[in-house]
């Protein structure tokens, strides 16, 4: 590989881990700002309440969308995006349950949502292999 064709993948995956990074600060803070809607998600299985899994999620993103914009800690905040994609999957599954009675927009948006995690754990996982060490 040239340096140019590295070059231009390290450029990638920057402007990546910075979109990234802005979207989760961006759902980590309306996790603070209109919590009822993550409440809604939470598995009723968790114990305790459910608006602490929703703060302490929307922490979870800031915090990571954090990490991944910095590039002395984007290969952490990369593995922490993987860890949180997969650890909220539980909640957007159960959110086709909690929603499927909404109507069909309900059922497709939340159907839809499910397997865009994978992509989401690919960039990650991209961002992490071409970050700086």
């Amino acid at each position: 590989m040239s340096s140019l064709t590295a070059s231009s993948e390290n450029a990638a995956s920057q402007v990546t881990a910075q979109r990234m990074g802005a979207m989760l600060i961006g759902m980590g803070v309306l996790h603070f700002v209109a919590p009822k809607p993550f409440d809604t998600i939470v598995p009723a299985e968790l114990p305790g309440s459910a608006r602490f899994y929703t703060l302490a999620s929307g922490v979870a993103e800031a915090a990571t969308g954090a990490l991944l914009l910095a590039p002395r800690t984007r290969r952490v905040g990369a593995l922490a995006a993987v860890a949180l994609y997969v650890g909220v999957f539980p909640a957007n599954l159960n959110s086709v349950r909690v929603l499927w009675n909404k109507g069909w927009p309900a059922r497709v948006g939340t159907i839809a949502r499910l397997p865009l995690q994978i992509p989401m754990i690919t960039k990650a996982l991209e961002v992490y292999r071409t970050a700086p060490r």
